[in-house]
């Protein structure tokens, strides 16, 4: 059995919001992939729970005039790797959202509570950091929104306020048009597994395919948090698209990551796996954007 003292059901967004007011140390429920495990293992024994899964008007994947992408919190995972909108435009979301756990996972797994739970490991969340995602959030006061890469405050806690919940991520038309990535997920297996490290990358190449006009990236579990790249993505700003450049960047990354050991790697398995990972998410961003890497 689950060891909880209350569950409150919302059936709105209006309802869910004024449910956190009353209870503001209820813990927040949806898909439950990873609070029923923490529920399991008696981390959450006691607690207040608010379900949110009845709120039908968080799911789905819509483009608002302006041409954003928006992702309702309670997409699943394999709603958002198969929709059409995902496909077109950021298909490297969609193939990251397809990388987490397994088929059951993905099933009842929420993109919402993926980037909610604060944890460095989130497949989407470090892509989403790769696409200048952006967080819509509804509470007492309205909507507000948190760029992706404000999200992260420490491992395990993200920019929500009380009685604030995440109705939404969006991606700007001008962060993913001209832009093509790659994600690459390293963990011990192939699936149902944690990522060790992982890598997403954007590049928009110039309109001779010479030249990195711009390129974003970002990783996971190569630090407390999901966390941007700055001083690789300047090391190739602007410069050709060749061998050197990427191993230009290669080097950078080292002064921007600074990963931990644990029991699943060490340290400078880390460091070496960010520099390789970042190689060959460029090579492929370079290639599905139209380019060429010549002298390889």
């Amino acid at each position: 059995m689950f060891d909880f003292s209350a569950l409150y059901e919302a059936y709105s967004v209006a309802e869910a919001v004024k449910l956190r007011q009353a209870h503001p140390k209820a813990k927040i429920i949806a898909g439950g992939s990873d609070q029923l495990v923490k529920l399991r293992d008696g981390k959450l024994a006691g607690c207040e729970l608010i379900s949110i899964y009845t709120v039908d008007e968080l799911r789905g994947v819509s483009m608002a005039e302006d041409g954003t992408l928006r992702i309702g919190a309670l997409t699943s995972f394999t709603d958002v790797s198969e929709n059409e909108l995902i496909k077109r435009h950021v298909p490297v979301l969609g193939y990251a959202a397809g990388q987490v756990g397994g088929p059951q996972v993905r099933n009842i797994g929420t993109i919402g509570g993926n980037v909610c739970n604060g944890v460095t490991s989130a497949d989407t969340g470090a892509t989403l950091l790769a696409w200048d995602g952006v967080m819509e959030l509804t509470g007492p006061e309205g909507v507000r929104h948190v760029p992706a890469a404000r999200w992260y405050i420490r491992a395990g806690q993200v920019d929500i306020r009380p009685g604030e919940i995440l109705t939404a991520v969006t991606i700007p038309q001008a962060a993913y048009e001209g832009y093509a990535g790659w994600y690459i997920k390293y963990a011990m297996r192939n699936a149902m597994d944690i990522a060790t490290l992982g890598c997403s990358v954007n590049v928009c190449l110039t309109a001779d395919k010479q030249v990195l006009q711009d390129v974003r990236i970002a990783y996971g579990v190569a630090g407390p948090v999901p966390m941007r790249a700055p001083a690789a993505e300047a090391a190739g700003r602007g410069q050709p698209v060749c061998p050197e450049t990427i191993e230009q960047m290669a080097r950078a990354v080292g002064e921007d990551v600074h990963p931990r050991t644990s029991w699943r790697a060490k340290a400078e398995f880390r460091s070496y796996l960010a520099q390789e990972l970042l190689r060959r998410c460029l090579f492929k961003s370079v290639e599905r954007a139209g380019g060429v890497i010549h002298g390889v």
